[in-house]
């Protein structure tokens, strides 16, 4: 196979995308059977969602500014390789110290998130960039709504380490994807990696970017406490199996491809903060009313998951324009506000997770998951009035 020369097509970096999804949410059904087989806490086993999150996080401080001065092509064919090691490590492990130390490795594959997105800027110009990372984000929205589907049907057929031999199979053949078809799209390179980290101020200095990665990292933090605390509402009040908790963990999605969808069609018209705050008035709803809902005495299954739809539409909205928006800022910097943005985003994920973990039991778990959706969701939309604040006084310095 001959190494690509062109710029990558749209399926690559959704492709990309996905499997750094995935290997966040796939395993999630498998989580109490994985805690069972090592015979240790629930509480360990965790650790492979929090601190993935906390490893990925300081992994893309370094992708983003290493692939703005190497280029996006190597520094995603390095990763996915490593991603591909680790995965077999997992698949492999004996105990669970050897499964965290490989599952940690497995971070690796969080250049798939933020490198397409970083490459999608450098090929447009912002509005057109927003309406490109709305559609590659509504494609790859399929992946969390079918990734702890399958990874439910796995675990009730094969045990939990068939999902770590699948990630090991579909990170080979998305290397081989990207061999061939991730042409190089940095065209604007440092002279090294020492001045391009030198740039990094000219992204802590912009009140603009901060509003944006701040609403885009609310946002998202919403949805980790739904993925975090979804499996004990599940189990201590509507009793699932682990396949219609993989769908129900699934469904946010379903609101999320609809608000991509939307954000890909009028974007470019639009533009970027319109879509934002409607976004998060939209994501502040639905757990709002959820929990109203449950306090009245008036909750059900499908009040919980219709609450998460909301927050999955409003993310939709959101995040495509607030990424366009801060990689925008900087466009020399892409890569790296990217990275920047991204551990943001983990960092905060991680602390909910956590906090989720602390404060959800068996007799609030609804009532605690909704209203730390709901939190994170004011959270981002005060981010969001912030920086259309910070548009309206300085529309035209980009800081």
């Amino acid at each position: 196979m001959r190494p690509a020369t062109n710029p990558p097509h749209l399926i690559t970096l959704v492709l990309a995308t996905a499997l750094a999804v995935l290997t966040l949410n796939m395993f999630l059904p498998s989580l109490a059977h994985i805690a069972r087989d090592f015979e240790v806490d629930y509480a360990l086993a965790n650790l492979s969602i929090a601190g993935y999150l906390i490893v990925t996080g300081v992994l893309q401080l370094i992708m983003g500014p290493l692939s703005d001065r190497y280029g996006r092509r190597p520094v995603l064919l390095w990763s996915m390789a490593v991603f591909v090691l680790a995965s077999v490590g997992c698949a492999l492990a004996d105990n669970i110290w050897a499964f965290l130390t490989f599952r940690m490795i497995q971070g690796a594959a969080i250049a798939g998130q933020v490198l397409p997105r970083a490459a999608i800027r450098d090929l447009y110009p912002p509005s057109q960039a927003a309406a490109r990372l709305g559609q590659l984000s509504m494609a790859m929205a399929l992946a969390p709504m079918l990734g702890p589907m399958l990874g439910g049907v796995l675990q009730g057929l094969f045990g939990w380490r068939a999902g770590f031999v699948l990630y090991a199979v579909m990170g080979f053949g998305m290397l081989a994807v990207l061999w061939v078809d991730m042409g190089e799209t940095n065209r604007n390179r440092s002279a090294t990696f020492g001045a391009q980290m030198r740039q990094y101020p000219l992204l802590f200095g912009s009140r603009r970017f901060w509003g944006y990665s701040l609403c885009a990292a609310f946002s998202v933090g919403g949805f980790y406490a739904f993925i975090t605390g979804a499996p004990m509402v599940a189990a201590a009040w509507f009793d699932l199996s682990p396949a219609m908790l993989g769908l129900g963990i699934g469904i946010i999605t379903a609101g999320f491809m609809a608000g991509n969808f939307v954000t890909g069609r009028i974007a470019a018209r639009v533009g970027l903060m319109p879509l934002v705050v409607a976004g998060r008035w939209v994501a502040s709803l639905g757990p709002l009313l959820g929990l109203m809902l449950f306090l009245a005495g008036q909750g059900t299954v499908w009040v919980f998951f219709a609450s998460a739809i909301f927050v999955g539409f409003g993310n939709g909205l959101t995040l495509a324009n607030a990424n366009a928006g801060l990689m925008s800022v900087r466009p020399h910097l892409a890569g790296s506000a990217s990275g920047l943005s991204g551990a943001l985003t983990v960092a905060l994920g991680a602390a909910l997770t956590s906090a989720t973990g602390v404060v959800v039991n068996a007799g609030n778990a609804p009532y605690a998951v909704l209203g730390l959706m709901l939190a994170a969701s004011l959270l981002s939309l005060l981010a969001a009035l912030y920086t259309r604040w910070v548009d309206l006084r300085e529309p035209l310095t980009g800081t």
